[in-house]
């Protein structure tokens, strides 16, 4: 029997290439990147993890649609795209793979206009508040 690893595409919106240097007592010192490596060790066997981030939400948009009926599961930071694209919202709805919203901040306790999602109504589940570890617990929700 072949077994075939799970499919996962994590998805970054604006200003996420910045994590390591933007705001580090909200969002660390870790790049990205450097977390991404420890995920595929952690997943490795388990899950073929693949990683796009852009700051123009035509790109976020294009990349859905692009795995959004082949892939197994898409873990979504849309950063402030979540508050405001009803396109991007829109985007997730019209694909068949599950979408999981992660933040790595808890936004509830930030700006008021931060505690409305456009894209919530559309994912699987939500994951808020624990920092990059967010992406694990969402990673997990596919296995």
């Amino acid at each position: 029997m072949v077994v075939t690893k799970k499919q996962i595409l994590i998805v970054n919106g604006p200003n996420l290439n910045l994590l390591g240097k933007r705001e580090p007592e909200i969002y660390g010192h870790q790049t990205f990147e450097q977390y991404f490596e420890i995920l595929r060790d952690k997943f490795e066997g388990q899950v073929d993890l693949h990683y796009f981030q852009s700051n123009h939400e035509g790109a976020l948009i294009d990349k859905i649609h692009e795995v959004g009926f082949t892939f197994d599961g898409i873990v979504l930071n849309a950063g402030g795209l979540t508050h405001t694209s009803i396109a991007l919202a829109d985007a997730i709805a019209a694909v068949k793979t599950p979408t999981v919203e992660v933040h790595i901040s808890n936004v509830h306790a930030r700006e008021e206009y931060r505690h409305h999602s456009f894209l919530s109504k559309n994912c699987i589940g939500i994951i808020i508040g624990f920092g990059l570890r967010g992406y694990d617990f969402a990673i997990q929700t596919f296995l």
